[in-house]
C-alpha cells in the first residue's frame, strides 16, 4: 500500500451553540478587527455575529454572490483594506465563505468561518472566481480558513429544499474523492463516512426540519467530505458544475444535485449508486433537471466542448460526444444511465 496523505491545517469548533464560542475564537487567533461577510440572505445572522464581537468587528458587508464575481470579490478587498482588517469573518454558505478567500488571496488575511450550508468549501484551500461568464478556481494554503464554527444551529433556518441541495452538493466532494487520482485510504474513510451521514441525515431533515440531531448529522458530514474536497482533485463532475455555474449562472447546490447522477454513471462509479442518488433526490423534493434550473437546450454543445476542452484528471476519458449526451440526460431529467 503506497499513498501520500497531507491533513491541512485548521481548527474545527462543532456543536449546537457553537457561535456563542466565535468571540473567544477570534481572541485565540490574536484578531482585533475582522470584517464579517455574508450574502444578502444572511444579513440578519451577519449582523448577530457582527454584534457578538463588539469592537473587534471592523464592519459588516453582506454582498457575497453566487461565484463570486471578481467586481464583488474588488469590493470586499477594497472594503478590507479601508477599514484596516487583519481578518475575516465569512458566514454563509460557498459565496459567503468563497468571497472571504478572495480577500485572502489578494491581501493574506486569515479566515474564520462560520457555515450555514453543507457547501464544504470552509475545508478547502480552493478558491474561485467568476470574470465574463467563465469561473477560474485554483488552490493556494492562504484561502484556508484558519478556524470553522460550525454551529448546526445556524441551519434551522435553511429551507429544507436548500438543505437537501446543499446536503447533494456535499455528497459529490465524496463521491468524486473516492475516484481520485490521489485519493488514500484516509480519504476513502471519510468520504465514505460522509455519504453515510448525509444520506441518512437528509431524510430525516425533510421529515422533520426542526430537528437538531439530524442538521448536525448533515453538518458533520459535510464537513468530512469538505475534508475529502480539500485532499483531493476533483473530476468531471466538478468540472462541469463550475462551467455551467460560471457560464449559465446556474445555482450552484441545485446544479451539483441535478448532474452527481450522470457524472457518476459515466464514470462506472458504483459508490454511491448513481441510480439511488437520483431516486433520493426526486423523494425528497429536489430539481432532477437542467431545464427546471433554467438552462436552454441550446446550451448543451456549448457546455460539452468547453468541458471537453479542459485539462482535468477523470477515471474515463472525457468526450464532446459523452458530455453531451450526460448533458442531454441531465437536462431532460432522465434517469443516469446505466
Amino acid at each position: 500500500m503506497n499513498f501520500v496523505y497531507s491533513a491541512l491545517p485548521m481548527r474545527v469548533v462543532f456543536g449546537a451553540g457553537s457561535l456563542e464560542r466565535l468571540p473567544d475564537e477570534i481572541s485565540f487567533l490574536k484578531l482585533e478587527k475582522v470584517l464579517v461577510l455574508c450574502g444578502p440572505r444572511q444579513e440578519a445572522v451577519g449582523k448577530q455575529v457582527a454584534d457578538a464581537l463588539g469592537d473587534r468587528c471592523a464592519g459588516l458587508l453582506p454582498e457575497a454572490t453566487m461565484h463570486v464575481p471578481v467586481e464583488v470579490a474588488a469590493r470586499a478587498r477594497k472594503v478590507a483594506a479601508e477599514l484596516g482588517a487583519d481578518g475575516c469573518v465569512a458566514v454563509g454558505g460557498g459565496s459567503a465563505i468563497g468571497l472571504g478567500k478572495a480577500v485572502a488571496l489578494a491581501h493574506g488575511l486569515p479566515v474564520v468561518a462560520v457555515p450555514t450550508t453543507y457547501a464544504g468549501s470552509e475545508m478547502t484551500p480552493v478558491w474561485g472566481l467568476t470574470e465574463n461568464g467563465v469561473k477560474r478556481t485554483g488552490r493556494d494554503p492562504k484561502v484556508l480558513p484558519v478556524s470553522v464554527v460550525y454551529d448546526p444551529s445556524l441551519t434551522l433556518s435553511m429551507p429544507v429544499v436548500l438543505a437537501v441541495t446543499s446536503g447533494i452538493n456535499a455528497v459529490a466532494h465524496a463521491a468524486e474523492g473516492l475516484y481520485a487520482p490521489d485519493a488514500s485510504p484516509i480519504v476513502s474513510l471519510m468520504a465514505r463516512e460522509g455519504v453515510r451521514a448525509l444520506t441518512a441525515a437528509l431524510p430525516a431533515i425533510v421529515a422533520r426540519p426542526d430537528d437538531l440531531d439530524a442538521r448536525a448529522g448533515a453538518l458533520y458530514g459535510a464537513w468530512l467530505s469538505g475534508a475529502v474536497l480539500g485532499a483531493t482533485t476533483m473530476g468531471l463532475h466538478h468540472k462541469l458544475c463550475h462551467a455551467l455555474g460560471g457560464t449559465l449562472n446556474l445555482p450552484h447546490s441545485e446544479t451539483h444535485t441535478v448532474v452527481l447522477p450522470h457524472a457518476l454513471a459515466y464514470n462506472g462509479a458504483g459508490e454511491p449508486s448513481p441510480a439511488e442518488l437520483w431516486e433520493l433526490a426526486g423523494r425528497l423534493g429536489a430539481p432532477r433537471s437542467l431545464r427546471e434550473l433554467g438552462m436552454a437546450e441550446a446550451d448543451i454543445d456549448r457546455i460539452a466542448g468547453q468541458v471537453a476542452s479542459a485539462t482535468f484528471p477523470n477515471p474515463r476519458p472525457v468526450t464532446t460526444e459523452g458530455v453531451r449526451d450526460l448533458l442531454r440526460a441531465a437536462w431532460a431529467g432522465a434517469p443516469p444511465a446505466a
